[in-house]
């Protein structure tokens, strides 16, 4: 079901649109700063990994669900580490005491600003003039908080997110607002330090109900909107020369996966590629990512789910380049998660989980979905080998039983020992993920058949790919 009612060309309840968190282009030269260009911003030229902000919600908006700030981080920007045990690092304490869509700006003085829409959970009704703002040195410690007003009409602020605008010497901050028009529109307010705005403007509006705006300033001399169109629920993008409100015209078809929002347009730090990044709008929205060299084409392809994930139960990503320093900092002040999740090589959209105790893999999201949370112990039988201990149920372990896995109580024996005991191996279809060869069965390594998980000798290649596993968050 969805959170979110469908997409309409009235005051409509659509689904806020994550932020991207990019740091943008300074007004100096990049000569003169060391910077990189990126397009999507500008990065610094020591910058080497990514950060990503995000709120959480479940399936069923219980366990799981946290309208708070969360982070993850990543050395390549596919595959992410959600800080903090994948909880808030920051919550909002003034007026809907919660968040959606969190964005996060690297200022001309290299300090970050956190923006982020006024709503916690799904009461589209709840109409905020505010965001929420927060400053940061190192996304490690958060001052300042306060809300700012954006605009007096009786309608909503949502998903910010902001830009340097050189030509005004000031920030552009844009949201999803519905004015005159009757639909909503991208709106703008300019500010120089995120405590006052100007007026509110009309920054882009195509015709039609258009939310989530992400921007990518300055590539070739021509800088980028992508929105969703809510009415279709694709993710559409528009161009100008300018950064002037009115100048951006779409060129592109639609891109999505069934009804897609939040688009993030990231460029990665070591080729020539940009990603496109959109979630679906439900609870426990399913990202998705496409690819592109050429911004001006406005053409998309598909990534294989085999080269990303994102952090469980995230919603609206935003995406920012960030040193390998600050990668450092962030994982020794916020920590990495104590379990993993494991996905199948060749059902890269499926996990392994227990259901009614019994191990098999599925399609994300999974509810409850500590059902797909395990800590990789030291083997119950051999401690340079590993045991599969269930987080929700934690005196309980994948063991495997007349060949088929099934989550047993530990009985404390040597049988229980060894059939919870796997050797990690090198993957069988991929060396850079992972297989598991049984203990006391050798010949034979988990795989799923069927969806089912079991031990079985493996030959074929099709036997190979079920057998072979990505070990992440």
């Amino acid at each position: 079901m969805s959170a979110e009612p469908p997409p309409v060309s009235l005051p409509s309840a659509p689904g806020l649109s994550r932020r991207r968190l990019l740091g943008m282009a300074a007004a100096a030269p990049l000569a003169a700063t060391g910077a990189l260009a990126l397009g999507a911003g500008t990065a610094h030229a020591a910058d080497s990994a990514y950060a990503m902000a995000y709120f959480t919600e479940s399936t069923n908006l219980g366990d799981g669900t946290d309208y708070g700030l969360h982070l993850a981080v990543s050395k390549d920007g596919l595959l992410w580490t959600p800080l903090n045990q994948n909880n808030p690092v920051v919550t909002p304490t003034e007026g809907a005491g919660g968040l959606r869509d969190p964005f996060i700006l690297r200022k001309q003085d290299g300090t970050f600003v956190v923006l982020a829409t006024d709503l916690k959970g799904t009461d589209w009704n709840y109409n905020s003039q505010y965001i929420h703002v927060w400053n940061s040195t190192d996304l490690r410690t958060f001052t300042g908080y306060h809300r700012l007003k954006l605009h007096d009409m009786v309608t909503h602020s949502w998903a910010p997110e902001a830009f340097w605008d050189a030509g005004r010497g000031q920030y552009a901050i844009i949201y999803s607002s519905v004015n005159s028009s009757g639909h909503n529109v991208i709106m703008v307010n300019y500010t120089t330090d995120f405590v006052t705005a100007s007026a509110p403007q009309v920054f882009f509006d195509p015709g039609y109900d258009a939310i989530d705006g992400d921007m990518t300033v300055g590539v070739n001399g021509v800088n980028y909107l992508y929105f969703k169109n809510n009415r279709s629920g694709t993710l559409l993008g528009a161009r100008s020369t300018s950064l002037d409100p009115g100048s951006f015209t779409t060129f592109t078809s639609g891109v999505a996966h069934g009804g897609t929002e939040a688009p993030t347009v990231v460029k990665s730090l070591t080729s020539g590629t940009y990603w496109l990044w959109g979630d679906t709008y439900t609870p426990n929205g399913v990202f998705y990512a496409w690819q592109s060299t050429d911004l001006a084409a406005g053409t998309w392809t598909a990534l294989d789910q085999r080269t990303y994930t994102q952090p469980v139960n995230s919603k609206h990503c935003g995406i920012t380049t960030i040193t390998g320093a600050q990668y450092d900092n962030l994982v020794a002040k916020w920590g990495a998660p104590a379990w993993n999740r494991l996905k199948s090589y060749n059902y890269p959209a499926r996990y392994v989980r227990h259901a009614d105790y019994v191990g098999r893999i599925d399609e994300y999201p999974i509810e409850p979905y500590k059902d797909s949370l395990w800590k990789l112990v030291p083997g119950l039988a051999d401690s340079s080998a590993v045991s599969f201990q269930s987080v929700n149920y934690p005196t309980r372990y994948l063991r495997h039983y007349d060949y088929a896995l099934r989550l047993d109580a530990n009985d404390g024996t040597s049988t229980f020992a060894a059939d919870a005991t796997f050797h990690r191996t090198a993957g069988l279809a991929n060396s850079s993920w992972a297989s598991f060869r049984s203990y006391n069965n050798p010949t034979r390594y988990i795989r799923h058949y069927d969806y089912a998980l079991r031990i079985d000798p493996i030959s074929t290649g099709t036997e190979q790919q079920d057998a072979t596993f990505q070990v992440g968050y």
